[in-house]
């Protein structure tokens, strides 16, 4: 009987999988640079004369006391528009597991594998410190999640440009991350639920569902349904965020008779964008803003609980990600991509200590009843992205020209028909057009090469 064929871990793409990632990862990449340019906004409200502004318009309060909505614009922001990010993220897991990566199990395994390690190992980096120092345990959730879209504005920042298998790698470790939040937030940061609402918000569910699947459309239906179904869920006592997450689950990934894109993707086209550039961005000008005296910075490196979210985003999401990784493809028999080289799995899993968004989030769930430490928590999470954002940076840097060269070889589209040439090599036609470019720049370079000849044969011409 043969050998079943070895699988590669990083290879090349499909064309369809290759444009929707670098799509998606092109808005990625700017709202993540303006996710940058919020947070260092932030830091500097919290740090100058103007903090005492700040931290007024932060705690300004608004909205309708009876449906449990008169909340402060800081909540605002995490309740409200982090359930957008999380409306995006429940559309990428869909598809995901319909169309993307996650839909065979057995090439699944590996990112899988990957992200799973790279949530659990940070965990338990945590609670080893606090264990070892005699504090909280509470924040062990932190460290787990990886920020795609900070992730993605360090690489616009240090210009390095990761090869297609590597940014897909990187955006299913995110998805998966996310998944991984979404759970998280639900199980163990669900204190006081309330039936009545939680059973509403899930008749608004399926009903969204219902409607969705009988092909309605238009925004005038979907959008107050979607405000109904997050204010019932609000008022259950499960955090607001998951359901932008079931809405997004429910949007269908495949295309009909008749369609160009699926629902799910035309709406991810248009919602990417706000959640990129607008919602995450807002939360973060909101959630970043902590004070960073040079003694605060110093009780991030001594106090447990924050060491141990520094060093579960540097060391224990870069064992995590890439001992996961490697393991994953030691006994799934799996051969890494010959262009790549296990350096670029430690740098990918470098970059996914950036834990941004999610872990501020975490943070404020995970130390309700004290506000003091959950800024010094956000403070870790700052110092621990940053770092890991070094780091990375430095190991991606070390490899940046065999980047560039990948890349230009996964663009170079010689014949300019619009697909790249490298998914044309087995097509008859590429290679007769291929051949008859060559031909034609034989014969400029043959007419080229008689013009010079003939004007250095000395032959002046008629006198």
């Amino acid at each position: 009987m043969a050998a079943p064929a070895r699988r590669t871990f990083l290879g090349r793409q499909s064309l369809p999988e290759r444009t929707f990632v670098t799509d998606a990862l092109r808005t990625e990449t700017v709202g993540g640079v303006i996710l940058l340019v919020a947070a260092i906004a932030a830091l500097i409200l919290a740090n100058t004369p103007l903090s005492g502004f700040y931290t007024d318009v932060k705690e300004f309060s608004f909205g309708p006391e009876a449906l449990h909505l008169h909340l402060s614009v800081a909540s605002w922001a995490t309740d409200g528009l982090l359930t957008i990010f999380f409306f995006v993220a429940g559309i990428e897991l869909k598809r995901e597991l319909v169309a993307g990566e996650l839909r065979d199990p057995k090439a699944a395994a590996l990112p899988v594998v990957a992200a799973v390690c790279g949530m659990a190992v940070p965990a338990l980096v945590y609670v080893a410190v606090g264990a070892a120092g005699g504090g909280s345990l509470q924040g062990w959730a932190v460290p787990t999640a990886t920020d795609i879209a900070f992730a993605l504005a360090v690489l616009a920042v240090i210009g390095t440009a990761l090869p297609a298998a590597l940014r897909a790698f990187l955006l299913t470790l995110a998805v998966v991350d996310d998944l991984g939040a979404i759970l998280i937030i639900a199980i163990f940061f669900t204190r006081n639920i309330h039936l009545l609402p939680l059973v509403l918000s899930f008749a608004g569910l399926a009903l969204f569902w219902l409607l969705h699947r009988k092909g309605v459309r238009g925004s005038y239906v979907y959008v107050p349904l979607a405000v109904v179904i997050w204010a019932l869920m609000h008022a259950s006592g499960v955090h607001a965020t998951v359901a932008g997450v079931a809405m997004g689950l429910m949007l269908r990934c495949t295309v009909h008779d008749g369609e160009e894109r699926s629902p799910a993707e035309r709406i991810e086209h248009r919602v990417r964008p706000l959640s990129a550039g607008l919602a995450v961005p807002l939360f973060a000008l909101f959630a970043a803003g902590v004070p960073l005296s040079s003694g605060a910075v110093a009780d991030v490196f001594t106090r447990p609980e924050t060491l141990g979210v520094v060093l579960g985003l540097v060391v224990g999401k870069t064992v995590g990600v890439f001992g996961g990784s490697w393991l994953a493809a030691r006994f799934t028999k799996a051969e890494l991509n010959e262009d790549l080289a296990w350096g670029d799995v430690l740098a990918v899993a470098s970059l996914a200590g950036i834990g941004f968004t999610v872990s501020l989030l975490i943070g404020e769930l995970a130390f309700p009843g004290d506000p003091v430490l959950a800024e010094e928590i956000k403070a870790a999470v700052l110092i621990g992205s940053l770092c890991a954002a070094l780091v990375a940076g430095v190991l991606l840097k070390m490899r940046n020209n065999t980047y560039r060269r990948l890349c230009q070889e996964e663009d170079r589209d010689e014949d300019m028909d619009g697909i790249p040439d490298i998914y044309e090599l087995d097509s008859p036609e590429y290679h007769l057009r291929m051949a008859a470019i060559h031909e034609a720049k034989a014969a400029e370079h043959r007419r080229l090469a008689e013009m010079a000849a003939a004007g250095d044969s000395g032959d002046d011409g008629p006198a």
